[in-house]
């Protein structure tokens, strides 16, 4: 039986999402969980992708392939009684046993949480930036990542191994509150894009660089991008999409900062 999991979960504790020898992780802890709720062995797990250490996921989608009788609602209610508090399954579906949750992906959306001004709970959750930023300088500088770019200053990966071309179908800065929500959109990503691209639209925000500046970054490899890398706290994985489903879903924060 093959079923469909949308996962929330908070990622400061883990190493991430995939399984590491001696480290603790998200699919670590929800293979043990599986395992406990329902006695089974050499099941499949597979998500739609990884998050980093300390990132966390509002819907990250994992596929299941076990061998069980149990309907999916008895599934999810008993994986979450055997999961830590910061997992939770929102939802089990059985799918085909030809769905695959990361190549059946058409695309994924990440929110970053950037807050200007301290908060006493949110630390986990936000990157609090202490200078004054220029939301419409940085709206600007944000427009110019939009489109089919080479990101290669904007990721660790080798691009002699990997394609380090993306199609970024959004990228948007929404202000709530004391919150700029920082909203990027596209087919795939590639591994740490978009806290570099947050840390390079911050250093514009602040006025060390101008939207005009941000253009070179695409044409060459520049050390920039890594050395603004934006801290993983503040990213969530917000939503993976599959065939059909619909891609003009309101973004909200994913927490609020306090006050009157």
């Amino acid at each position: 039986m093959r079923f469909k999991l949308t996962i929330e979960y908070n990622g400061t504790r883990y190493s991430g999402w995939q399984i590491q020898r001696n480290a603790r992780t998200v699919a670590g802890e929800l293979e043990q969980a599986i395992g406990e709720a329902t006695g089974a062995h050499g099941f499949e797990l597979y998500g739609s992708g990884r998050t980093d250490a300390g990132v966390h996921a509002l819907r990250q989608v994992a596929h299941l392939e076990i061998r069980s009788t149990l309907p999916p609602a008895t599934l999810r209610q008993r994986v979450n009684e055997a999961l830590p508090a910061d997992i939770a399954v929102l939802a089990v579906e059985a799918v085909p046993h030809r769905f695959h949750a990361r190549h059946d992906a058409v695309a994924r959306s990440y929110v970053y949480q950037i807050a200007r001004r301290k908060s006493a709970f949110s630390k986990p959750f936000v990157w609090w930036v202490k200078e004054p930023l220029n939301v419409a300088a940085m709206q600007a500088a944000a427009a110019r990542f939009v489109g089919f770019h080479d990101f290669q200053s904007f990721s660790d990966d080798d691009p002699d191994e990997k394609s380090t071309t993306v199609q970024l179908d959004a990228l948007d800065i929404y202000e709530d509150g004391d919150l700029l929500l920082v909203h990027v959109e596209g087919s795939h990503f590639i591994w740490k894009l978009v806290r570099r691209l947050v840390g390079i639209l911050v250093e514009v925000g602040r006025g060390g660089l101008t939207p005009d500046d941000v253009v070179p970054l695409l044409e060459g490899n520049s050390p920039l991008p890594a050395q603004l890398t934006a801290p993983a706290a503040g990213l969530f994985l917000e939503r993976v999409y599959y065939p059909g489903d619909t891609r003009d879903q309101p973004v909200q924060a994913a927490i609020v900062l306090g006050g009157a």
